[in-house]
């Protein structure tokens, strides 16, 4: 059986150049930054090159790879909620021998992280025997174009930005079939 084809998907971002700003000053103590509202997606579709993963009477395993031990116990509630099992672990190299182990149904994956990056992770993940089986979330306050463009070439199939909460972050496993 083929692997899936693996790209970034059409509801990426696309990614422009852009003159690169000169620093901003640092804001003062008493100003307050507003964030940006969180973009509000369609209904969840999946995408055409890669069919929604085959339910099975087994339970659905999840590996929660963060080294914020609040990220892991945000994360952990929402999927414990759609009936995956957890495990955590704090850094990619961790991660990469549960998953020689034993491969997870999902991976929901930070960025930076010591030891060994999610980016790194990834693409290790990607080489392994069965590893192109797991959905790959990035969970990460990269949110620019260019660092999105690199988890999905790396083998990520989404991406929340962090803060997220449980609507966003199940509206992003709808997408890609996992929840």
């Amino acid at each position: 059986m083929q692997p899936p084809e693996r790209g970034i998907p059409a509801h990426a971002p696309e990614l422009v150049p852009e003159p690169v700003p000169a620093p901003a000053p640092a804001p003062a103590p008493e100003q307050v930054r507003e964030l940006p509202p969180l973009p509000v997606y369609p209904p969840a579709t999946l995408p055409v090159d890669r069919p929604p993963p085959v339910q099975t009477a087994r339970t659905r395993r999840c590996l929660i790879v963060d080294d914020s031990r609040m990220i892991r116990k945000v994360s952990r509630s929402i999927v414990e909620s759609i009936g995956y099992q957890v495990n955590e672990v704090e850094n990619g190299e961790e991660a990469l021998g549960r998953c020689k182990a034993a491969m997870p149904d999902l991976i929901l994956l930070d960025w930076n992280m010591p030891v060994m990056s999610g980016l790194e992770f990834v693409a290790a993940l990607r080489g392994l025997d069965g590893g192109e089986a797991p959905r790959v979330v990035f969970c990460t306050s990269n949110a620019d174009q260019f660092n999105i463009h690199k988890g999905f070439e790396a083998g990520a199939d989404e991406y929340v930005v962090k803060p997220f909460n449980a609507p966003t972050l199940l509206a992003k496993l709808q997408r890609i079939g996992a929840a």
